[in-house]
């Protein structure tokens, strides 16, 4: 049995810290959405499936530590890969999406937090998670786990459900904001799935209406 003691300790915590602090970014960008009433529009929805990606990689590690068979070396390399791999797509994105907004005189895409843009923000998160996953792994010797059979699952549970839920409300709000198309609408100012079900019962209402007076 492996107890928590020293930066094997710091580095279980700091793992549950990531992937809270990932869910946390990408819930502020919910408030913006339904509080402020600022539909994402495509590269805004891929911006945050790439941070929940990112968010994956450590939640991995968490589960594998309680995995007898495996590596711990390795699920540190294949978490934090993970996390790396999708920040630098997160970063593409994020980054052409500030591109696109640069010219002097352009308001850019919906209001600013903090003196910058979500997108904006979303560059900076994505180069600091590739710093920390990059910096894990250089110090992998002294950062890694190991097998904590004692560890606090309590902890490692509400982590993977908070993910899971954030996960969850991603799906559904691109859902709503796409409805039965295909693609995202560029500027979205309407929930499509909401108004096609709005469009679908008066239908049938008008159908009911017509049967009724023949």
């Amino acid at each position: 049995m492996n107890t928590l003691h020293g930066w094997p300790r710091i580095s279980f915590v700091l793992l549950h810290v990531y992937v809270l602090g990932v869910c946390g970014v990408v819930i502020g960008a919910f408030a913006v959405q339904f509080l402020g009433k600022e539909l994402p529009c495509p590269l805004c929805v891929l911006q945050r499936m790439a941070m929940l990606l990112a968010a994956m990689g450590p939640m991995f590690i968490i589960k594998q530590t309680s995995v007898r068979e495996s590596d711990s070396k390795i699920d540190g390399a294949i978490g934090f890969g993970m996390s790396i791999v999708a920040s630098i797509l997160g970063l593409y994105m994020s980054g052409r999406q500030v591109l696109l907004h640069i010219l002097p005189g352009d308001p850019g895409y919906g209001d600013a937090v903090f003196g910058l843009h979500l997108y904006t923000w979303a560059f900076i998160v994505f180069s600091t998670i590739i710093l920390v996953s990059g910096l894990n792994l250089m110090f992998s010797r002294f950062m890694t786990v190991g097998k904590l059979i004692d560890q606090p699952k309590m902890a490692s549970r509400v982590t993977a459900w908070v993910l899971g839920i954030v996960v969850t409300a991603n799906v559904a709000s691109s859902f709503a904001e796409g409805g039965t198309d295909w693609f995202l609408p560029d500027n979205p100012t309407e929930y499509k799935l909401i108004e096609e079900f709005k469009e679908f019962l008066d239908s049938r209402s008008s159908a009911g209406d017509a049967q009724k007076a023949n």
